[in-house]
């Protein structure tokens, strides 16, 4: 016997029902906030392909682009500030999602202006403002501007280029409402700073406020950063395979450097490369110096993928290994796990900073002089966000962790032949449970190269 089909009433929506900020993937019933990071905690954490697909959903990226700019508008909420100028190119591209190439890094030339009621402005090199004008249809078209204050003094300050940004600053502050309260800046030259001020603005310190909007990872953040780790793991099994006598660091830093560029980088920021008699002190560089049999030898990948940082250090030795190599190395991994073994949201960080070892433990005086050798500093677009975690700072400032940080741990310790020492670094992800490694290359037992 047929069923009798139920009458289905056709839903009529009116156009005042539409919310423009409900999102179709999120149900009719539910709103979507950009400002939620979405984590996905019950999942492990993705690595996909560089590719985009219509199969699955990997890397959002309008929807990381609405997170970072949703973060700082509630950081500038938050702030006594009206509006933040920024000119590091980290805090412009987390703002704006606009980037050029890395020369542009250090120039001062582009800067971006977000008020709490408007979109942002970008002033960028010339061509590169219309550029944006097509391809970054999440702005505004009259918000990308050309800009120029002079290159960090090749174009003398008396054409008034300084003056005249600061002039066009002031209007749009008026215009948006909120000239009359301070100004956060981040990093800025002096002369474009007294020509601000001299306007009547009231100048202040917005980098705080910028470093408190990245400090959650967004569950695209995370990926983007888990991707980057991913290649990083690729270049150490190269690394482990090339590490020969005869072998030079800079050979080393060349091969890792055309191996991430092909894997997708767009920043390879530095490859520190150190052997033998180099490795104590740690001198943060690399040289052409010949590897050597039985040498201690430690690399750093500092590189980004879609801007989104590694630093990520591993330690081998070349054909076999001595036991005070051995004892360092043993040394170093268990620093590195007892502050891993801590890092849990709402632990404060003095907590964590409490497992490194004091300056004089590895032969240095104070903590000044040891700094960076044993510590944990954050990851994201920028090499060093929060949260910052060393016996320097986290003692006499604590505060606490949270779900979504993402940071890398380090840990050094010289060996007692005066030369020798490990170098470790993992990259950890602050989940409700507690820190995910993602720097995935093995690295519990000092790994022996080419091994005789």
């Amino acid at each position: 016997m047929a069923r009798k089909s139920k009458k289905v009433e056709s839903r009529v929506i009116k156009p005042e029902h539409i919310d423009p900020k409900r999102r179709p993937r999120e149900g009719p019933d539910g709103l979507y906030d950009p400002a939620n990071p979405g984590h996905r905690w019950e999942r492990p954490l993705q690595a996909p392909g560089r590719m985009q697909v219509d199969f699955e959903e990997r890397v959002d990226f309008r929807r990381l682009h609405e997170y970072r700019l949703a973060r700082t508008r509630n950081a500038l909420a938050g702030s006594k500030l009206g509006a933040l100028l920024v000119f590091d190119q980290y805090n412009m591209r987390y703002i704006s999602s606009t980037v050029i190439g890395e020369w542009a890094r250090d120039k001062l030339t582009r800067w971006c202006l977000l008020t709490g009621n408007g979109e942002p402005w970008v002033w960028d090199f010339g061509s590169a403002a219309r550029h944006h004008k097509i391809y970054a249809p999440w702005l505004p078209k009259n918000h990308c501007l050309a800009g120029n204050v002079g290159l960090r003094g090749a174009i003398n300050p008396r054409v008034g280029l300084f003056e005249e940004a600061a002039r066009e600053i002031k209007d749009i502050l008026e215009q948006e409402g909120v000239a009359d309260m301070p100004l956060g800046v981040d990093v800025v030259e002096p002369p474009f700073m007294f020509a601000l001020q001299k306007l009547g603005l009231d100048v202040r310190d917005g980098q705080q406020v910028m470093l408190e909007a990245r400090e959650i990872k967004s569950h695209d953040e995370i990926t983007l950063l888990n991707m980057a780790a991913a290649m990083g793991d690729g270049v150490y099994q190269d690394i482990y395979e090339a590490l020969k006598p005869g072998v030079r660091e800079s050979e080393i830093v060349a091969m890792a450097t055309k191996r991430l560029y092909e894997m997708g980088s767009d920043c390879v920021e530095a490859i520190n490369a150190i052997a033998g008699e180099r490795c104590s002190p740690h001198p943060h560089n690399f040289t052409d110096r010949l590897i050597r049999p039985g040498d201690q030898a430690y690399f750093d990948i500092i590189q980004s993928y879609m801007g989104y940082r590694t630093c990520y250090y591993r330690t081998f030795t070349v054909g076999s290994a001595t036991k005070a190599q051995i004892d360092a190395y043993k040394k170093a991994r268990q620093w590195m796990d007892d502050a891993i073994a801590m890092l849990r949201p709402g632990v404060a960080t003095d907590m964590v900073a409490r497992m490194f070892p004091k300056s004089t433990v590895i032969g240095f005086e104070t903590e000044m002089s040891a700094f960076g050798l044993n510590f944990c500093h954050g990851l994201g677009l920028g090499l060093h966000e929060r949260p910052l975690i060393s016996r320097l700072n986290s003692l006499k400032d604590p505060y606490e962790l949270k779900a979504g940080m993402v940071f890398a741990v380090e840990t050094f310790c010289p060996a007692k032949d005066g030369v020798s020492a490990a170098r470790i670094e993992e990259e950890v992800v602050l989940t409700p449970n507690g820190a995910k490694i993602i720097t995935l290359f093995p690295a519990q037992e000092l790994p022996i190269a080419n091994k005789y």
